[in-house]
């Protein structure tokens, strides 16, 4: 996407992703993440769309630890999978990672719940991660929180619901008048103003 930097996105949310950082849980700042994209310049219909479906079947975070954790797993406990268990495992992850939302740490349970299905890897070896889940809870929400936000302007520039002018100025800590504005331009012997 021409000129829409991630990191600016980034300090843009940042009250939200400090709340889910606090919370372990994207779903805390629901309302706010949607008054945030409206004021971007995507129109409210997207934004009603994209961010509540965004928050079932749009699990980045999730998503990401399911497979490094189920990988992890296996790798630490010594288990050889063919690419045919491997292939079987994502497949049942894809399925049950929509599970996950709404609970603050529940990749958790879908993890083991999915480990117990597919019976590949050792159930027991969830034991290794346990202990730091809670901050991987956190890491899921905010990579979720995210996701959902980025989400929520591709998809309002690719169905052209979304205002240009109005996203380079809100991520470029501007307010809207201020955008509208015309800029000074300071040259060393005229001064004028771009039009």
């Amino acid at each position: 996407m021409h000129g829409f930097g991630i990191w600016k996105f980034i300090k843009y949310i940042k009250e939200e992703l400090l709340i889910v950082l606090g919370t372990s849980s994207s779903e805390s700042v629901l309302p706010r993440m949607m008054e945030k994209m409206e004021n971007l310049g995507a129109r409210k219909t997207c934004v009603g769309l994209v961010i509540p479906t965004g928050y079932s079947f749009n699990l980045d975070g999730t998503s990401i630890y399911l497979t490094m954790a189920a990988v992890f797993i296996a790798q630490a406990t010594n288990t050889q999978m063919t690419l045919v268990q491997e292939i079987t495992l994502l497949a049942v992850l894809v399925l049950t990672s929509k599970g996950a939302a709404g609970v603050t740490g529940s990749g958790f349970i879908v993890l083991a719940a999915t480990l117990s299905a597919v019976g590949h890897v050792p159930v027991a070896g969830l034991a290794l991660i346990l202990g730091i889940d809670r901050f991987m809870s956190e890491a899921r929400a905010l990579t979720n929180l995210i996701g959902n936000g980025v989400a929520t302007i591709v998809v309002a520039k690719w169905t052209n619901e979304l205002d240009e002018a109005r996203l380079q100025a809100g991520l470029n800590n501007e307010s809207w008048i201020e955008a509208q504005e015309p800029e000074e331009i300071v040259n060393a012997k005229t001064t004028h103003v771009a039009s």
